[in-house]
């Protein structure tokens, strides 16, 4: 059951609370989703949670999420509040300011005191409250506490205006950086705003607008032109243009007709269609897509795990810190007070928060995770974005992933005084139980050319010979069809055939017939895919595949693959792919990707580093086994998923750097005193909004990154 978490506004609080909810018994692998304000666990151990999360932040509830809450926080009211309490703050801090110049011979006269610590208060309060509570739980370090102190201290120093202007720009800092925040996350949500609203549910001969969640299966429904397609089905009235841009990436309107798939999410162009409905509301497409996007934030980066960790240790070294630039040097250093030194610990405390960090790495990845959404490309978590950054191999399946995967019948030649049409005629009826593409080619010639089916009275002895062919009783014949290897265990004598094609070679009652030639045709983009991937600086790119070596080498000439390996059953693809990770082990962190197009290449895409499926639409299977999807079938979107990979992780390290440098320079500034609380403000809101506006970049789709 996915849950809401409303009032959940510090990264830093969502690491706490998920270790506390990980303490509990059946929930040791929860994950806090703060992308998305949200968590799933079971319901039974609902209350259990409520409990924790009452304990460890008060101040959050958990709600049961409903279907359009997923990425939204909930706390506009809040937020108009906050403002007015910034706005109220800055007016009583300007009039402090005013009789803290004009009273300098009553410096500290209960008229500025008044003012300044009302203007404090009301800004302050709430971090007050928050470090109060946390003091109550002896949760002591986070960045309330630090503010807390840091304030106090400089009041207590006789720094009041200073205390409350720090306060406040702290305030300003947060308001806008929740903004920054809340901004990313609704942009995330138009990306995927594909979920439809209602149904045109056909009923008793009328039609009635339904949520999209009534509608069972076999019911029919109507699309109209400009709607959103709210289930999947299939199309069984009228013709269409519709828009798969949500779902694929694809701008290009496909055309659709009675007999042919349609999936929600789409959204219908000029005609009228009717559809039966083949998939519940929850299994649907658009709902698989959306809960695929919002899980991904719970697969977190090695980067992200590294500076949850950080943070946990980081905050108590600097406090500890802190206390010893407070006490050693006024000790020590001939001259040195301890008001002046105390006041270079609390800008020490302020500059070292973590929050730059916390909140802008989870929300890089995040915001990467939701561009490639709209490109068609679904990314099951942060860690396999990462992974896809530092790719070295890719490894392609041949037929349907870098070939469309349409076999026709291209050639017959014949051999041994035997017609075409007895060779067809021979090869269909051993094909007749196959449902594999080149058997279906055979048996479509067969059709075409004599308008006739073969039936099941015609066949007898059908026996199925892995990794080899079939070989039938066909008419009363006994027919061989399949590949070469076949042929010689039969001790069948051929000849070697260099076709550019699939050949199938026809034995009947012991003698060679001849072949049959099966072409494939190439995907549009397949050449593009792999030029696109060596521009990006993949060292190698590889095909593997189970059919003929003289096909597999010619279409790895034609689009430019450095590698190919032919005649391979799916278990040798496995051990394949494993050999080619062994070579890449000694390199570090680079990492291997299979694409494959369907639940064959299952055991393929599970070994692999990383399981790329292609044409997700509609296949469950696909999804499930597949650690990235590419909803089309377009083998160059793998080029472009790894673009935004880079530009992620490219983005990510920018706010590393950035947040730790700009730290580290004004930590050195606040030990030998040329910075005050004000540039230490600066050091922790000021970073942190300018990183959370760096990690919404990653939102852009701009140019590709070749």
């Amino acid at each position: 059951m996915r849950y809401s978490l409303v009032g959940l506004d510090c990264p830093n609080c969502a690491a706490k609370l998920e270790r506390e909810l990980r303490k509990v018994n059946g929930l040791e692998s929860i994950n806090v989703n703060f992308n998305t304000l949200s968590v799933e666990l079971p319901e039974m151990l609902e209350e259990e949670a409520r409990a924790v999360i009452k304990r460890v932040e008060p101040g959050v509830k958990l709600q049961r999420a409903k279907r359009s809450q997923s990425f939204s926080s909930g706390g506009e009211a809040e937020e108009h509040n906050n403002l007015w309490a910034i706005i109220g703050a800055g007016l009583l801090f300007a009039i402090g300011l005013i009789f803290n110049q004009s009273l300098h011979d009553t410096r500290f006269s209960w008229a500025e005191y008044a003012v300044l610590i009302t203007a404090y208060l009301l800004v302050g309060s709430p971090v007050i409250l928050a470090a109060f509570r946390k003091l109550v739980r002896r949760q002591f370090f986070d960045e309330n506490f630090l503010m807390t102190i840091a304030t106090v201290g400089a009041i207590a120093i006789h720094q009041l205006p200073e205390a409350v202007g720090v306060m406040l720009f702290y305030a300003v800092g947060e308001y806008l950086q929740d903004r920054a925040v809340d901004r990313s996350r609704r942009s995330i949500t138009a990306l995927l705003n594909i979920q439809p609203e209602y149904a045109n549910l056909k009923d008793n001969g009328g039609m009635r607008q339904v949520r999209p969640e009534e509608v069972e299966i076999g019911q029919v429904i109507i699309i109209k032109p400009g709607e959103k397609v709210p289930l999947d089905g299939e199309i069984i009235e009228g013709v269409s243009f519709v828009d798969t841009a949500a779902l694929t990436g694809e701008s290009v309107p496909r055309k659709v007709q009675k007999g042919e798939k349609i999936f929600s999410g789409m959204i219908n162009g000029q005609g009228v269609l009717t559809a039966r409905v083949s998939k519940s509301f929850k299994d649907s497409s658009v709902t698989r897509i959306l809960e695929l996007v919002e899980k991904a934030g719970e697969r977190k980066a090695p980067t992200e795990q590294f500076i949850t960790k950080f943070a946990h240790f980081y905050t108590p070294i600097v406090v500890g810190a802190a206390a010893l630039m407070a006490v050693i040097p006024p000790l020590l250093v001939p001259g040195a007070t301890f008001s002046e030194w105390i006041y270079r610990a609390l800008v020490l405390l302020v500059i070292s928060c973590p929050c730059a960090l916390m909140v802008s790495i989870p929300l890089g990845y995040f915001c990467g995770i939701g561009a490639a959404s709209k490109n068609g490309i679904l990314v099951k978590g942060a860690n396999y974005l990462d992974a896809l950054a530092e790719l070295d191999t890719a490894v392609f399946d041949k037929t349907g992933t870098l070939t469309k995967g349409v076999f026709r019948v291209t050639g017959i030649v014949t051999k041994n005084h035997f017609t075409p049409e007895e060779i067809l005629s021979a090869a269909a009826g051993a094909e007749i139980y196959s449902n594999h593409p080149i058997a279906q080619s055979i048996l479509a010639a067969y059709r075409e050319k004599t308008g006739k089916k073969i039936t099941d009275d015609q066949v007898h002895d059908y026996r199925e010979i892995p990794a080899h062919g079939i070989s039938a009783s066909v008419n009363g014949q006994r027919v061989l069809v399949g590949n070469d290897r076949l042929m010689h265990k039969e001790n069948i004598v051929h000849e070697d055939c260099d076709v550019a094609g699939t050949i199938v070679y026809v034995a009947i009652d012991g003698v060679y017939a001849g072949y049959i030639v099966i072409s494939d045709e190439l995907k549009g983009d397949a050449k593009e895919a792999i030029s696109r991937l060596k521009r990006l600086g993949i060292r190698k790119t590889v095909m593997l595949s189970g059919d003929d070596k003289t096909v597999v080498e010619k279409i790895s000439r034609e689009i430019g693959i450095d590698a190919y390996f032919a005649e391979l059953l799916p278990g040798d693809k496995v051990q394949m792919v494993e050999e080619l990770e062994k070579e890449i082990k000694h390199r570090h962190k680079q990492k291997l990707a299979f694409v494959g197009d369907g639940i064959n290449d299952a055991p393929v895409i599970t070994r692999a580093d990383i399981g790329v499926a292609m044409g997700g639409l509609g296949s469950d299977a696909v999804i499930e086994a597949a650690d990235i999807v590419l909803m089309e079938d377009a083998p160059s979107k793998l080029a472009r998923a790894v673009e935004i990979a880079r530009r992620t992780r490219r983005i990510v390290r920018e706010n590393i750097y950035m947040a730790l440098s700009v730290k580290a320079f004004f930590i050195l500034l606040s030990t030998i005193g040329l910075a005050g609380i004000w540039e230490a403000v600066f050091a922790d809101v000021g970073v942190t909004l300018l990183a959370v506006l760096n990690s919404s970049r990653t939102l852009q789709r701009g140019k590709l990154l070749l």
